[in-house]
């Protein structure tokens, strides 16, 4: 998707009408009296709202998905790059509260193919994610009576309920939620020292 400051500020503004007043009851003429733009600019950028919608998703996912990318080809032991992956994932997803809160509040106005490729992509990154915990597994790091797909819905339920209850007025920047809830998935995803 083309970016420039035109279309960043037509994000900011739906980031931000949306999270107001929902994403049916906004128009694109809010959205473009809110942005300072015309609804040329805004087209020439998005095709649509529901163009828009995907795009506030489609940052988030780039670039969490490119993230995780580097911390996995930078290599180390399994359960550090478990951390990475995690710590990561969780502070672009404070960072980018709005967007997500946004997104998960509206996904199924979507449209069917754009639902599909968002689910497509999550998948991507899961079935990474997922590789890492086996990778684990296989190393007898982690435990392995529990299913990978539950592991990873165990962790990422809190991810995707965090705009649920993160806000900027209970935690500080410098908060260590994320280290934190790292730290409690590590905890549940070793496996148990056998006594010998």
């Amino acid at each position: 998707m083309k970016q420039s400051q035109v279309a960043e500020g037509v994000i900011r503004a739906a980031v931000a009408l949306f999270a107001e007043r929902g994403y049916a009851n906004t128009s694109v003429q809010d959205i473009v009296a809110a942005a300072g733009v015309t609804k040329g600019a805004m087209y020439h950028y998005f095709e649509s709202k529901d163009d828009l919608l995907f795009g506030i998703y489609d940052s988030l996912l780039s670039l969490q998905q490119s993230r995780l990318d580097a911390i996995i080809a930078a290599g180390g032991a399994t359960e550090d790059v478990v951390r990475a992956a995690c710590v990561d994932v969780l502070e672009t997803s404070i960072e980018h509260l709005a967007e997500g809160s946004v997104f998960f509040r509206s996904m199924e106005m979507l449209s069917a193919p754009r639902r599909a490729e968002v689910v497509r992509r999550r998948r991507i990154y899961n079935d990474a994610f997922g590789d890492l915990l086996r990778q684990g597994q296989r190393e007898g790091s982690f435990r392995d009576d529990v299913p990978v797909a539950v592991l990873i819905a165990h962790f990422f339920s809190d991810v995707h309920y965090l705009f649920h209850w993160y806000s900027a007025e209970k935690f500080t920047a410098e908060s260590p939620v994320p280290e934190q809830l790292t730290e409690l998935f590590l905890v549940s995803l070793r496996a148990p020292v056998t006594a010998g």
